[in-house]
């Protein structure tokens, strides 16, 4: 396959046109001295916080559904995400049915019960290794954590022994907590700011831990989260390097508005807005393709930040291959006219 005159975005080589060979592989790409192009080429998206999508959810999912789930993505340009659980007891957790190569995000039960958001706090426990009796290590990327919780340290240094990425959240953490987590080596913020202690002048909390040090924090810029001009914000003080885009969307998401669940909760969805029945807010119904054009529109961003913020900066959290439009690379492409609007994905 050869892709010719395109706009070839890319994270560390930045913006050009030029012309892309390629199979399963990047086998060449030459650069023009061309202004003018007929299309965008961006690297496939990565998505590592959603729980569900046209009536799938993590929690309930079948392994036909996982395989459905991968689809459904591909659909939104998204070549690899996360399948995020809710707070449940450990055994529910549905990790014999995941696809090779598929991982989880565990996001409950290790969180706090003040800002347990749209968790069953019957459920919610200190952070324990026995995770891993239930779920093997392997079958985990992430796990979201309270830090102010008791046995957080054990809990985190256990992750990092095992190659899993701990993320603050859903926490009531005090700056001190925040920063005594980051100094002991974690160093990411699960969907930035919601669900987390708040800034204030005097206490700054883990919303303002997460603008002070040097954390990777996800957002989801769907403005309902957050407000438009809260996500330009946090752009402009982390900048691209240390954003990435989530949907945290969950089964209603490309269907009518109704009843859902999320996990064992049940979620109503009003105009798109999912929530619990006492107003809380309950996951997204935010879709990645309109993501993109979101955290555009809100932060005025170049495009080669955005391949950052979609792409790269999870790829390299993740260990993945994959992010860049370069030769040797997995040609996990994705064709968008001038309005990202996507035209055609290849090889996922």
């Amino acid at each position: 396959m050869i892709l010719e005159d395109v706009l070839i975005v890319d994270p560390v080589d930045g913006e050009y046109v030029g012309t892309v060979e390629f199979d399963e592989v990047i086998h060449k790409v030459v650069k023009t001295n061309k202004s003018n192009y007929r299309a965008i080429l961006m690297p496939g998206f990565v998505d590592p916080h959603i729980h569900g999508i046209r009536g799938i959810d993590t929690m309930r999912a079948t392994k036909k559904e996982f395989e459905m789930f991968k689809e459904y993505e591909a659909l939104e340009g998204v070549w690899y995400f996360l399948p995020t659980t809710v707070t449940a007891p450990l055994e529910a957790i549905p990790h014999a049915k995941l696809p090779d190569g598929m991982k989880l995000h565990i996001e409950g039960p290790f969180i706090s019960a003040k800002r347990k958001g749209a968790h069953n706090e019957i459920y919610l426990m200190p952070p324990s290794n026995k995770l891993f009796d239930v779920i093997p290590a392997e079958k985990i990327a992430m796990v979201t954590v309270a830090p102010e919780l008791e046995g957080f340290d054990e809990f985190a240094k256990s992750c990092r022994e095992k190659g899993i990425i701990v993320s603050l959240g859903h926490s009531d953490a005090t700056f001190s907590q925040a920063r005594d987590a980051y100094e002991k080596g974690t160093r990411r913020i699960t969907h930035f700011p919601n669900a987390i202690s708040s800034l204030h002048h005097r206490e700054l909390g883990l919303v303002g831990a997460g603008l002070y040090f040097d954390f990777m924090v996800e957002v989801i810029p769907d403005g309902v989260h957050t407000s438009p001009e809260f996500i330009e914000l946090v752009f402009k003080i982390k900048g691209p390097d240390k954003l990435q885009i989530i949907t945290d969307s969950i089964s209603a998401t490309g269907l009518a508005d109704g009843k859902y669940h999320l996990g064992d909760l049940e979620v109503f969805v009003e105009d798109g807005k999912a929530k619990l029945n006492n107003g809380t807010i309950a996951g997204s119904t935010l879709r990645y393709s309109q993501a993109i054009k979101n955290f555009a529109r809100f932060t005025k961003c170049s495009l080669r930040d955005l391949v950052k913020v979609s792409s790269y900066n999870a790829c390299l959290e993740l260990g993945l291959n994959g992010g860049r439009i370069v030769e040797g690379y997995p040609a996990k492409l994705i064709l968008t006219n001038e309005n990202l609007d996507i035209v055609k994905i290849f090889n996922f």
